[in-house]
């Protein structure tokens, strides 16, 4: 089979595509023919990294969509010929989806609904997952996201063109809330409004807090946040009393200052989120709600409903990386198996 590989981190130079033998799974694992492969910040970001690498090759890419292919003695619930996607293929794991066949737990292979493309379960994972956790972390709030379960709540969703942004607009729409997303340009957020958003409004604005407090006047109820360093001061400004700032990413800097008095007087929860670390009863958790939406068709991809897909072959894969490293709109696939597609 064919696979994307590297042994040591670097510059995307250092994937090369190969020829070898898939893996057999082990009892609680399963084997999946990859049908399209999913590209986020974190793939190159862990190619490029400064550490050693733990294995002595890795085959790159968190996400994925494919066919089931194997199982293994223990596993219930799935079985050869299942569509499926998949999430954190790679990670503690040399498995990831640049790949023909990729072995992995049980645990991060879902059963897809009838009638849902590969195109939409390869751009799931990472961003979906990390939405969910956004949207689930507020004291007063619900765990788990169904339809209903965010009315009356207003969500702000900062950098509302990204991948994590377009799902969090989406699912929070789905379970009923007022969503509120910022863009840096006309051309996103066209886009935010294609995903769901009710209301977007553009940075660099020395307006914008008071434009969101028109929306919520009462304050907003969860912030999904990208770039904390840049938008702390703002989201203490504009959330609402025990309002949940969930921040999953470090743009524009790696520390933040924010109005102390003002936080706490609104008992305002700041939430790290990262979904390596974050816990399976978090991912079984986002992994069953995220299904349901996908279900109810809450969740498309494309341009037309916000998340442009740039495309390129199993081959080019460092191609891929790159295009996302240098901050791409939208998501970046990999088709793997033509076939499947």
């Amino acid at each position: 089979m064919r696979a994307i590989v590297f042994s040591q981190p670097g510059p995307s130079s250092v994937l090369s595509l190969v020829d070898c033998e898939p893996g057999a799974p082990g009892p609680t694992e399963v084997r999946v023919r990859i049908a399209v492969s999913g590209v986020n910040p974190t793939d190159w970001k862990a190619r490029a990294g400064n550490r050693p690498l733990a294995f002595e090759e890795v085959v790159p890419n968190q996400d994925g969509a494919g066919v089931v292919d194997a199982v293994g003695a223990e596993v219930a619930g799935l079985e050869p010929g299942d569509r499926v996607w998949i999430f954190l293929a790679a990670h503690e794991r040399p498995t990831g989806t640049a790949q023909e066949l990729t072995v992995l737990p049980a645990d991060r292979v879902v059963r897809m609904p009838d009638g849902i493309g590969f195109e939409v379960a390869a751009s799931l994972g990472v961003p979906a997952m990390t939405a969910h956790r956004a949207l689930t972390v507020h004291e007063h709030g619900p765990a788990r996201l169904a339809p209903g379960s965010l009315e009356g709540r207003v969500v702000l969703v900062q950098g509302g063109a990204g991948a994590v942004g377009h799902a969090a607009i989406q699912l929070a729409v789905w379970a009923g809330a007022t969503v509120i997303a910022t863009v840096s340009t006309d051309e996103k957020a066209a886009l935010a409004r294609a995903a769901g958003a009710h209301h977007v409004l553009e940075y660099p604005d020395a307006e914008l807090a008071a434009k969101v407090r028109t929306v919520a006047q009462s304050g907003v109820d969860h912030i999904v946040e990208v770039a904390l360093a840049q938008n702390a001061a703002l989201d203490v400004e504009v959330i609402a009393n025990h309002g949940s700032i969930a921040y999953y990413a470090n743009n524009n800097g790696d520390e933040f200052t924010a109005p102390i008095p003002a936080s706490f007087a609104k008992n305002v929860r700041w939430q790290g989120l990262l979904l390596y670390t974050v816990g399976r009863e978090a991912l079984a958790a986002a992994a069953e709600d995220i299904s349901a939406a996908l279900e109810a068709g809450a969740l498309p991809v494309g341009e037309a409903a916000g998340l442009p897909l740039t495309w390129f072959p199993l081959e080019e894969t460092a191609a891929a990386h790159d295009a996302v490293e240098s901050g791409v709109t939208g998501k970046v696939l990999i088709a793997v198996a033509d076939d499947l597609r």
